[in-house]
């Protein structure tokens, strides 16, 4: 119990220490403290992943205004008023106990699976609906959760969409997917109007077969951009930091990274540094999708396969493709290996 109670009143101080308007760790132990912990709109104690249905309980798809009362806007409101950095160590440890929460959930989720057949879709959240790379990730991710994958992106709209709703999908035939996508198409953006009802209307007509899981990992950082519905285990982080990197740690399996901008070409370069440092013990696969785009209208392949040449980069399995064989022929051979 002493250990216990001394290893908190560290905690306390690290978090009065960070937070913007420093207090002592005795001003936090305090009924002041305590009061304010079950006043804040989320669990603080929370000990597992969210649902679809826990982050949006309070909205109905037939009244959209109803989005602005649901749980997880409560919440986005509330890390807006309180500061996107917490403005008291209050604050901070509110959002702290919560990520850890998250963070427990998640190596409890882990704990089913081979770590290597968790993988990672990077793209760009602003990926329309009606664009043809939606439905070629969404095709390619539903392959993937078939062949025995598990399916992991930040959470949100664009491409990361696409990766859940292909998860959501496995089992049923591309016609009911090509039904599926049309009906999503009458809301193209995420800033569009009906954007969520349709995904709801999605998941009501094309229920998940099986017990196929996705795992989104978004965070109120990002939170004028909806979660993406579809995924069935969702890790919602305050902390957009340790969720940037969780991201990329937990896809063991391997990243397919489809067209993006700014955020995927973070992605790309913080994933080579893991795997040229064999951070976890092994590379694994970073797979390109878009030939055209990765070699032409963002030519960064073409650099690091140069990095590599001259010995700036070491350890990367690399690969730049169209063809969705390849990618599952790449994929299956690292699972498989010894």
């Amino acid at each position: 119990m002493k250990t216990m109670k001394k290893t908190f009143l560290m905690a306390l101080m690290v978090l009065a220490a960070t937070a913007v308007n420093a207090q002592s760790a005795d001003d936090l132990i305090s009924s002041k403290t305590l009061d304010y912990l079950r006043t804040v709109p989320f669990a603080v104690n929370r000990t597992t992943l969210y649902t679809a249905e826990e982050l949006y309980a309070g909205y109905d798809p037939q009244k959209a205004e109803t989005f602005e009362t649901c749980y997880d806007t409560k919440v986005y409101k509330h890390f807006i008023a309180t500061g996107k950095q917490a403005q008291t160590a209050e604050e901070s440890l509110a959002r702290a106990l919560h990520d850890n929460g998250i963070h427990v959930a998640l190596n409890e989720f882990f704990k089913k699976y081979n770590s290597r057949h968790c993988l990672g879709i990077m793209g760009g959240h602003a990926l329309l609906r009606t664009d043809p790379m939606y439905k070629k990730v969404v095709l390619l991710s539903k392959r993937l959760t078939e062949q025995g994958f598990i399916m992991l992106s930040g959470g949100g709209p664009g491409a990361m969409e696409a990766t859940h709703l292909g998860a959501w999908l496995a089992g049923r035939t591309e016609q009911e997917v090509d039904a599926a996508v049309e009906i999503l198409k009458v809301a193209p953006s995420f800033k569009d109007k009906g954007w969520l009802a349709t995904s709801f209307e999605v998941m009501k007509r094309f229920p998940r077969k099986g017990d196929y899981v996705s795992l989104g990992i978004p965070t109120y950082l990002y939170g004028h951009e909806p979660s993406a519905p579809f995924a069935t285990h969702i890790a919602k982080f305050f902390e957009n930091s340790i969720r940037e990197d969780l991201i990329l740690t937990v896809a063991f399996g391997g990243i397919i990274y489809t067209p993006g901008s700014a955020g995927t070409m973070q992605e790309i370069f913080q994933d080579a540094v893991q795997n040229h440092y064999l951070s976890f013990g092994y590379a694994s696969p970073m797979i390109f999708l878009g030939t055209d785009f990765w070699t032409k209208e963002m030519p960064v392949y073409p650099f690091i396969e140069e990095m590599v040449k001259l010995g700036k980069y070491k350890n990367l399995q690399l690969t730049l493709t169209d063809d969705f064989d390849v990618i599952v022929k790449e994929l299956e051979a690292f699972r498989n290996k010894k």
